[in-house]
């Protein structure tokens, strides 16, 4: 069994990056900025948010923050991604969701400019990605083909189960493996929670990819000899173990499956670190001008 090391990736990522922008100001280039949005004080979003920010540090790219507290009317929000859509310097911008429930998260994604969208979740990235044209993947999805990549995991022909069917992770994770290109060229199944027969999909297949968000939800009889399993979840789990009084748990029962597979990515530092690494691929991408002039 070889653990995927999501960490270690992303920092080798990191350095590529920040070597290239360094090329690029040297160069004469303009430095690739990142904005982000954050609505309210969500600890997970803090977290994130704050990662970022350093994650643009190391890359050599400038970043801006904007926060609004929860209460920030929709009408205000939709304003300043307006104000980011125009701003000349600004070449990628995200909004940190969950937005608070007053907010429609879909009206603001879709009011981002497409070729500003880093984050991959405009429609018209989401279609572009869909039918194999260059577009701003998704970055959870764009981290897992990039962890697959770097440890040349096979996956041409293979059988490759997606647990869940998010918009953020399961449907583009499925359509990527599903494509003519490397990683991709799978046999693609997605299971979720109204799926027959999810324990035998699982039993059969080479590639487990689990987004559903149910902490340990697969168990080591559900997997066969050999398997590659990318855990995606990271669920808050209480624990007298950490000093915060919680854990981060991921959607696979790690100790029971870990043993039967060829590789496995541990919960934390597998999936979330390339997360964040893509976004950063994205808006050097953005900054380059490389997939919408």
């Amino acid at each position: 069994m070889q653990l995927i090391d999501g960490k270690a990736i992303s920092e080798q990522v990191k350095q590529e990056i920040a070597a290239e922008v360094a090329e690029l100001v040297a160069k004469g280039g303009k430095r690739p900025h990142l904005a982000a949005i954050l609505v309210g004080h969500d600890g997970g979003s803090e977290t994130y948010v704050a990662a970022k920010v350093k994650a643009c540090e190391v890359c050599g790219f400038k970043s801006s923050l904007i926060r609004f507290e929860s209460d920030v009317t929709e009408e205000d929000l939709l304003n300043k991604v307006k104000e980011l859509n125009e701003d000349v310097d600004v070449d990628g911008f995200i909004v940190q969701l969950p937005l608070p429930k007053h907010i429609s998260e879909q009206k603001v994604i879709e009011t981002i400019d497409y070729r500003k969208d880093v984050d991959g979740f405009h429609p018209i990235n989401v279609g572009r990605m869909s039918i194999g044209l260059p577009c701003y993947v998704s970055a959870t999805p764009n981290g897992i083909l990039e962890l697959l990549k770097r440890y040349n995991i096979e996956t041409s022909g293979k059988k490759c189960v997606v647990l869940g069917r998010s918009n953020i992770v399961g449907k583009p994770m499925a359509s990527l493996m599903m494509q003519k290109a490397y990683p991709g060229d799978a046999t693609v199944t997605v299971c979720h929670s109204r799926s027959k027969d999810l324990v035998k999909e699982c039993q059969e297949a080479d590639i487990i990819i689990a987004a559903l968000g149910q902490p340990n939800f697969l168990k080591g009889s559900m997997v066969k000899d050999g398997a590659v399993v990318i855990d995606v979840g990271t669920t808050r789990v209480p624990s007298d173990k950490t000093k915060s009084g919680f854990k981060l748990t991921g959607d696979v029962l790690f100790e029971e499956v870990a043993p039967k597979c060829s590789f496995i990515t541990p919960v934390p530092g597998g999936v979330g670190p390339m997360t964040i690494v893509s976004l950063m691929k994205n808006t050097l991408l953005a900054g380059k001008k490389e997939i919408y002039k």
